[in-house]
């Protein structure tokens, strides 16, 4: 190949990769020196992202099997092709032809590279320097590397600790007698990414009315689904008459429903994170509808009971995925208040849901209206997620930029860091099954507070048990008037959010001057707030309620005190594990959820027999010592939470790591100023005279610049420490799980 070949080559940037298949060397050099290291996936080098050299390696057995492969291949080719030309060995000249015009044009930068989790690498884009970019970036990156199968270089450890049968199938032939194509010369400049800080394409920089329309839309599906879980239970009755069983059976409908919301995120956020959060979030609110539509036309009880359980599974999707959403679309200043929103809606929801249920069942409609409005509210979702919902993951919103850029340039190579993720089924049990389960039951900071906090959930749904015995059956309320009692609630959750978002602005305050670095502790102060009213509102509601003769508006007061208590307890135990885990607050949120929703779906099935047998005031003297037993929790996990997340193997700790560097600089600064005030005294060194220089370009340095320079070179040396120990820090629970 001359140079007027390779020059005009150089010009054509769109060109095909067959356009370059003449240029193979007809001794076989490209079979013999690329394709064993295609062999074992192209293992990257971390540091310079470029294959690594396989010469001296024993492969492994489906690596063998392939270079046999490429070896049968190399022969083929080197057969079919006598007639061309070896005048130049191929590897060298295409690699010039792909990379000239990235090294030439562009001028980039050295990687700057941060050690993460999962894939290995944490790529900063060598063009951008915006802070807010780079942590963009970075955080896709995370995204990617915490995704199931988002490793490229073979087997994971699950995979090979789960079976010992070979996994992945021996590389298959180009066809046609065709070589396989050279590798990328370097990944990273394939990689798509935002256009800065500012780019349109980023959720974040919407406008903030197609913010708020896609936010108000979560908002109603949230409702719609923790209605759902609800508006049932005013059916008990009608439904056990129908199907001639006593009402606890059909109190099943309920459960189930909840139910159906342990197993849910099992499916719903991995999902997510693979393919966005648009498709699940249709999938979601399609399976809801369609079930709670079943349930309406079910024609015996095991039907109902089953499709219950199913539209409670699809009705999880939005709990879990609706988040992640606001995460996506608003940045840390609105995020709080979006998260506090999106909650209260979840909490108000089974409180609105009783009252419209109560007159639905004793109106001319009957009960099965009851689901029927259940999915009318779904597919009017639905049909507003098709129309209205964008796209806000953004690694899945670089994935359509890809798709568009490869399609208009031709070249097949440009690629977003989400299509590098292959899905290893048996790791995606693993991981979101095995690693929630162990973080619940091996953290004491999770199985503390997913106690709490499922003692605390399950009270709501075991309100609709009780509310109806004591507005029911005390004060012969009927049931779409009795479901009117639990506004008290509603307005308790209101006053919750009210406190929480009057609280915002000093955590932001303080978050701002820890380096944006958050102390999980300092949610807590709402939880130490809610948990004392929390319990005074259970002993209220049981002694005013109980025997129906005192007016019926101090049993409803004391569900201002139960509201508040509840919702601000979840959410600041909530946030306190996001905050202390992290990278791995996903799986400590999905075993929370696993076992709060066990408990939510267990306390209907006994408060019927736990009020009745022990009375009202009795059972709810019970529930309210309890309550009074959890009440230290938020405070002695305030006081000693950071001592005990010091100890995990999970939770990263980085204010932690920030703390102890902080110490050591103060001390080391200390010492530095000591040494260097003895050693100017030693010398006999005056404070006063200039700086001058040898010809040795040493600078000698006298009086306060010896001082100066001393401080700033030790202050650089102990930054430089203290940044590889927050590292090694952080990185601990990555490499312990």
């Amino acid at each position: 190949m001359n140079e007027e070949d390779l020059e005009m080559l150089r010009n054509e940037e769109d060109a095909e990769p067959r356009r370059f298949s003449s240029w193979v060397n007809t001794e076989g050099e490209f079979q013999r020196n690329v394709e064993p290291k295609r062999a074992v996936d192209a293992v990257f080098d971390s540091s310079s992202g470029t294959p690594l050299p396989t010469a001296g390696v024993n492969l492994p057995p489906h690596a063998k099997e392939t270079e046999e492969v490429a070896s049968r291949r190399s022969s083929s080719a080197s057969s079919s092709s006598s007639t061309s030309s070896s005048s130049t060995t191929h590897t060298p000249g295409l690699e010039e032809i792909r990379t000239h015009n990235a090294s030439s044009a562009r001028g980039r930068r050295d990687t700057f590279s941060t050690v993460g989790a999962g894939s290995g690498i944490l790529y900063r884009h060598p063009t951008e320097r915006n802070p807010e970019a780079l942590s963009r970036i970075e955080t896709i990156r995370s995204q990617h590397a915490g995704t199931v199968g988002a490793r490229p270089t073979g087997p994971s450890r699950i995979t090979r600790t789960l079976s010992r049968r070979r996994t992945e199938k021996p590389l298959s032939e180009m066809g046609a007698n065709k070589p396989y194509p050279p590798p990328l010369p370097d990944r990273e400049e394939y990689v798509v990414e935002f256009m800065g800080v500012d780019d349109p394409l980023h959720a974040q920089n919407w406008p903030m009315k197609k913010k708020l329309s896609i936010a108000s839309l979560m908002a109603y599906l949230s409702l719609a689904v923790s209605m759902g879980s609800s508006i049932f239970s005013p059916s008990t009755g009608p439904v056990a008459k129908e199907f001639g069983v006593i009402s606890e059976v059909t109190t099943l409908g309920t459960s189930l429903y909840v139910f159906g919301y342990a197993f849910g995120p099992l499916i719903w956020a991995p999902m997510s994170e693979l393919y966005g959060r648009k498709l699940p979030l249709l999938v979601g609110s399609f399976g809801f509808s369609v079930f709670s539509l079943a349930v309406a036309v079910g024609k015996d009880l095991q039907t109902v009971l089953i499709c219950r359980f199913f539209a409670g599974l699809f009705g999880a999707c939005p709990l879990s995925v609706v988040a992640a959403v606001y995460a996506d679309i608003f940045n840390n200043l609105q995020r709080g208040i979006a998260i506090g929103a999106f909650s209260a809606t979840v909490f108000m929801g089974p409180m609105f849901a009783p009252f419209i249920g109560g007159f639905i069942v004793t109106s001319h409609l009957g009960w099965r209206w009851t689901m029927y409005i259940s999915s009318i509210m779904g597919w009017l979702a639905f049909a507003l997620i098709v129309l209205i919902m964008e796209e806000t993951y953004a690694p899945q919103i670089l994935v359509g930029k890809a798709s568009e850029l490869r399609r208009r340039t031709l070249n097949w190579g440009i690629h977003a860091k989400q299509e590098e993720i292959e899905v290893d089924f048996k790791e995606l049990i693993v991981r979101n099954v095995s690693r929630p389960l162990r973080i619940l039951f091996t953290e004491p900071i999770v199985l503390l507070i997913t106690i709490y906090m499922s003692f605390v959930y399950g009270i709501l749904y075991c309100f609709l048990t009780a509310y109806s015995l004591v507005f029911v059956g005390g004060y012969g309320f009927s049931p779409g008037v009795s479901g009117l009692t639990y506004f008290g609630l509603v307005v308790g959750v209101i006053l919750g959010f009210a406190v929480m978002a009057a609280m915002n602005p000093s955590y932001g305050r303080k978050l701002k001057a820890n380096n944006n670095i958050p102390v999980p502790e300092w949610r807590l102060p709402l939880a130490m707030i809610g948990a004392p009213i929390f319990a005074a509102g259970l002993f209220w509601f049981g002694w005013t309620g109980y025997t129906g003769r005192i007016l019926w508006v101090a049993p409803v007061f004391s569900g201002v005190f139960t509201g508040f208590g509840i919702w601000t307890i979840f959410l600041a135990l909530l946030n306190y594990i996001i905050d202390a885990y992290l990278m791995f607050a996903a799986s400590a949120v999905a075993g929370n959820t696993f076992m709060r929703s066990l408990f939510a779906g267990a306390f209907p099935l006994f408060s019927t027999y736990m009020f009745n047998g022990m009375g009202i005031q009795w059972a709810s003297t019970l529930l309210g010592c309890v309550a009074i037993l959890m009440v230290p929790m938020p405070f002695l996990f305030y006081i000693y939470g950071k001592k005990i997340r010091a100890k995990s193997t999970f939770s990263p700790a980085p204010d932690i790591a920030q703390d102890k560097r902080r110490d050591e600089e103060a001390r080391l600064g200390a010492d530095g100023m000591n040494g260097t005030a003895g050693e100017n005294t030693a010398q006999g060194i005056d404070l006063g005279p200039a700086v001058e220089k040898g010809e040795s370009g040493v600078g000698q340095v006298q009086g306060g610049d010896a001082n100066t320079n001393t401080n700033t070179n030790a202050h650089r040396e102990r930054k430089k420490r203290g940044f590889r120990r927050q590292g090694e820090t952080v990185g601990k629970g990555r490499k312990d799980a």
